[in-house]
C-alpha cells in the first residue's frame, strides 16, 4: 500500500514543482498518471503483478509524471529506479535537464547517473599496447597497419586522459574518433578484467564503482537486456531491489528480438578458429603451469572438429544455387524447419561449439591465475588477454547461433526464424546462418516481468487501433493477468488547432502512376506555405520524387541523407527564422522523435500508409508462424503496426499546445479500403477535410 509520508510527499513536491515552472498548467491527466504509477508499484492493485502500461499523449509531462511517480516511493521502500530509453536525446534530457529540476525542487536526497556499456569507454591496456606502451615497443595488436595520424590521434587521447582533459568514454571526446579505431581501442567484458591489475583503475572500472551509490540509473534498452541477459543484476542492481520504468517502451519487442538473435559465418569462422589454435599454442608455451596443457589440447581438437563441421556446412550450402537465386541472396526456411540431411550436422556443431567454449573458458581462468600470480610481464599479459577476449567472444557467438539453429521448437510457442545469407565478394563464397525468435514475450515474462519489484511501460503510442493487445502480446503480457493499462489523452486542442486534409486522387499507392501523381500534389501543397516536412514510404519513392519537383520549387530541398539529421533540421529552422520557406524530404525515420515546433512545422504531407512489406526473413516467419494457427498476418499485425506508425508521423506537426497547421495524407485507402475507417479513428480528433 501506499503509504500516507509518501502520499503527502508527492503532493508537496507537485506544488513546489509547479510553481517553479514558468507557464505551469496542472493538468488532471498527469495527475491521474503519477497517483496510477504510484499505486501500481507499491501492490496496490496487484502485490504479484506490479506493472502498468501507460501511453501518454504529447503535451501530458510524461517524464516529469513517471519521475514523480516512482523516486518518492523508491526512496521510502529503500528501492531503486533505472529509466530505460530508446534515444539517447532522451537520456540526455534526462540526465541535464529533468533530473537535475527534480532534485532541486523536491527537498529529496537522492544521486542519479548514465550507465553505459562498456563499449562507450576507452581501455588504457589496448591504447597503451597500440601505441608501444611504457617499453617504446609498439605492439603487433593493429588489425590493419595504422599510419602516422593515427598512432598520434591515439597518442594525443592517452596524453589528454593522463592529464585529466578527458574522461576516458567515447562521448566526451572533443575530436570524433574513426569507429575502426574505437572498436581497437574499446573496454570490452573478456579482456578488461578488474583483478587485472592494469585495469585496475580503468574508465570503465572507475565508473561502476559510482553506480552503487546511484539511487536512479539511467541507461538504454540495449544495456537493460545485456544485464537482463546475464540473469540481471550483473550491469544493473537487482530487479527484485529497482523498479523499472521504460520509456519509448515501443520499441522493446523489436530490441528485444534483435538482442536474442544469433548469427555467425562458415567459412568466416574457420579462419579464426585457426588462429585460434595458434594462440592456444602459445599460450602452451608462455605459461609454466601444467594445468594448462590439458584444456589447450582438449580446445584444440574440439576446434578441429568445428572447422570440419563448418566445412561440410559450406559444401551443403554451395549445392543449394537455386535456393539463394533471389533478390536478397538468401535461403529461408519455411517455419524454422530446416531439412533433414543437415540436422545432425547442426546438432554437431552445437555440441562441438559449446565443449570449445567450455575449455576455452578453463584455459582463460588458467591465465588471469597466471596474471594474478605475476608470472608474466605486464605488456606480455595485457596482449594475451586482449587476444583471448576477441576470440572469446566469437566462440560465444558461434556458440549462441548453434544452439539456437539445432534446438527443437516448443510445440506450444512460435518457432525460431531460421535462414542463410550469401556472403559473395571475398575470395570465396561465404554464408552468414542466422536464427531469431519470432516472438520475444514468453522470454519478457522470465527475464523481468516477474523478477522487477515493479515496472512502468510508457510511451506516447502504445495503442493500435484504440487497443493494447497488440502491445501486450508482443511483450508477453495480457490484459486480464494483473497488470494496468491507462491511455490519457493528450491536452490538445486537436480539432481547432489541425486540419486533417484528404485530397481526391486519381490513383491508390498500387497504381504506376501514383508516384507523378504524388509530384504534382506535392507542388500544390508546398506552395506559399514556409515549413514543410514530407514523409515517405521508402527511399526509392522520394527519389523518384524528387526528380520530378527539383527545378519546379522555389527553394531548394532538404532531403535525408545528403546531410546528417541534426544537420538538416538547423538549416530548416534557419530558414524559417530568416522568414524563408523550407521543405525537407524524409522516409520513416523522420516520423520519430523529430521536435519541429511552432513555426517550424505547419505543413505536414504523409505520402502513404506505412505499411510494412514483411521483408525480413524473421517477419516472413512470424506471418507465416499466424497462417500456420489460421490467422491473418494483415489483419493482426500490418494493420496494428500501420495504425500506430501513422499516429507517430502525424504526431510530429503539433508539439506544443499553441501549434497549428495541416495533416495531408495522399493514400485514398483510408477512404476506399475496409480497414480504411479503423485507422482514421484512431487518430486523435482533427478537424477532417476529405474530398
Amino acid at each position: 500500500m501506499l503509504s500516507d509520508k509518501v502520499k503527502t510527499q508527492i503532493r508537496t513536491i507537485y506544488k513546489a514543482i509547479s510553481a517553479a515552472l514558468p507557464n505551469f498548467r496542472s493538468r488532471r491527466e498527469q495527475n491521474y498518471m503519477v497517483a496510477e504509477i504510484s499505486k501500481t508499484l507499491a501492490g496496490e492493485y496487484d502485490k504479484h503483478r506490479r506493472i502498468i502500461v501507460v501511453e501518454a499523449g504529447t503535451g501530458i509531462g510524461k517524464s516529469l509524471s513517471y519521475i514523480l511517480g516512482t523516486i518518492p516511493l523508491a526512496l521510502a521502500s529503500k528501492k531503486k529506479v533505472c529509466i530505460a530509453t530508446a534515444t539517447v536525446a532522451l537520456q540526455e534530457q534526462l540526465l541535464h535537464k529533468d533530473l537535475p529540476f527534480f532534485l532541486q525542487h523536491s527537498e529529496l536526497d537522492f544521486k542519479f547517473g548514465l550507465v553505459k556499456g562498456r563499449q562507450r569507454y576507452v581501455c588504457l591496456a589496448k591504447l597503451e599496447m597500440l601505441i608501444g606502451g611504457d617499453n617504446g615497443m609498439q605492439m603487433a595488436m593493429w588489425q590493419t597497419k595504422p599510419d602516422q595520424s593515427q598512432v598520434d590521434m591515439l597518442q594525443t587521447l592517452l596524453k589528454d586522459y593522463h592529464e585529466g582533459r578527458w574522461n576516458g568514454e567515447l562521448d566526451t571526446l572533443k575530436t570524433p574518433i574513426p569507429d575502426h579505431l574505437w572498436q581497437q581501442i574499446a573496454c570490452d567484458k573478456h579482456s578488461c578484467h578488474r583483478q587485472n591489475a592494469s585495469h585496475r583503475h580503468c574508465p570503465f572500472h572507475k565508473a561502476r564503482e559510482d553506480i552503487d551509490s546511484w539511487d536512479v540509473l539511467i541507461a538504454n534498452h540495449s544495456l537493460l537486456f545485456a544485464d537482463l541477459e546475464l540473469g540481471g543484476g550483473v550491469i544493473l542492481p537487482d530487479p527484485e531491489d529497482m523498479y523499472y520504468v521504460i520509456d519509448e517502451a515501443h520499441h522493446l519487442p523489436v530490441v528485444a528480438r534483435d538482442f536474442s538473435s544469433g548469427q555467425a559465418t562458415l567459412r568466416g569462422a574457420t579462419d579464426w578458429l585457426e588462429k585460434m589454435i595458434k594462440l592456444s599454442a602459445k599460450l602452451q608455451n608462455q605459461l609454466k603451469t601444467t594445468h594448462i596443457i590439458s584444456p589447450v589440447q582438449m580446445l584444440q581438437d574440439y576446434a578441429a572438429d568445428l572447422t570440419t563441421q563448418l566445412n561440410q556446412m559450406a559444401n551443403f550450402c554451395d549445392t543449394q544455387a537455386s535456393k539463394f537465386a533471389n533478390g536478397e541472396g538468401r535461403m529461408r526456411f519455411e517455419h524454422g524447419k530446416l531439412p533433414d540431411a543437415i540436422k545432425p550436422l547442426t546438432e554437431n556443431l552445437a555440441t562441438s561449439s559449446n565443449l570449445a567454449l567450455k575449455q576455452f573458458n578453463k584455459m582463460q581462468s588458467v591465465l588471469t591465475e597466471a596474471i594474478k600470480d605475476g608470472e608474466l610481464p605486464k605488456h606480455q599479459a595485457d596482449a594475451l588477454m586482449t587476444e583471448c577476449g576477441f576470440m572469446l567472444q566469437r566462440l560465444e557467438n558461434l556458440s549462441k547461433l548453434w544452439k539456437m539453429v539445432a534446438r527443437e521448437d516448443n510445440s506450444k510457442g512460435a518457432p525460431l526464424a531460421r535462414w542463410v545469407e550469401q556472403l559473395t565478394g571475398g575470395k570465396q563464397v561465404d554464408y552468414l546462418w542466422c536464427a531469431s525468435p519470432i516472438e520475444v514475450g514468453f522470454m519478457l515474462e522470465s527475464m523481468l516481468w516477474e523478477k522487477a519489484a515493479g515496472v512502468v511501460l510508457c510511451s506516447a503510442t502504445l495503442r493500435a487501433l484504440n487497443r493494447f493487445e497488440h502491445f501486450a502480446h508482443q511483450v508477453g503480457l495480457s490484459l486480464n493477468d494483473g497488470s494496468r493499462y491507462l491511455a490519457l489523452q493528450s491536452p490538445f486542442d486537436f480539432e481547432n488547432n489541425a486540419t486533417l486534409f484528404l485530397p481526391k486522387m486519381r490513383t491508390e499507392p498500387t497504381d504506376d502512376k501514383y508516384t507523378a501523381e504524388l509530384a504534382e500534389h506535392i507542388l500544390k501543397l508546398t506552395e506559399d506555405e514556409t515549413s514543410t516536412l514530407v514523409l515517405f514510404a521508402s527511399y526509392w519513392q522520394m527519389e523518384k520524387v524528387v526528380e520530378l519537383v527539383e527545378g519546379k520549387l522555389k527553394q531548394p530541398l532538404l532531403i535525408q541523407g545528403t546531410a546528417p539529421r541534426q544537420q538538416l533540421l538547423e538549416k530548416h529552422k534557419q530558414r524559417c527564422d530568416d522568414g524563408e520557406s523550407s521543405i525537407i524530404f524524409g522516409t520513416g525515420s523522420f516520423s520519430e522523435g523529430l521536435d519541429l515546433p511552432g513555426d517550424y512545422l505547419t505543413n505536414l504531407i504523409v505520402t502513404k500508409l506505412p505499411f510494412a512489406v514483411p521483408t525480413s526473413p524473421v517477419e516472413q516467419a512470424h506471418a507465416e508462424y499466424i497462417k500456420l494457427k489460421g490467422g491473418n498476418p494483415f489483419l493482426q499485425l500490418t494493420i496494428p503496426d500501420a495504425s500506430r506508425k501513422l499516429i507517430q508521423s502525424c504526431g510530429r506537426l503539433l508539439r506544443k499546445e499553441q501549434d497549428y497547421g495541416r495533416i495531408t495524407i495522399l493514400d485514398r485507402r483510408l477512404i476506399s479500403k475496409r480497414y480504411g475507417a479503423s485507422l482514421l479513428d484512431a487518430l486523435p480528433p482533427y478537424r477532417r477535410v476529405i474530398e
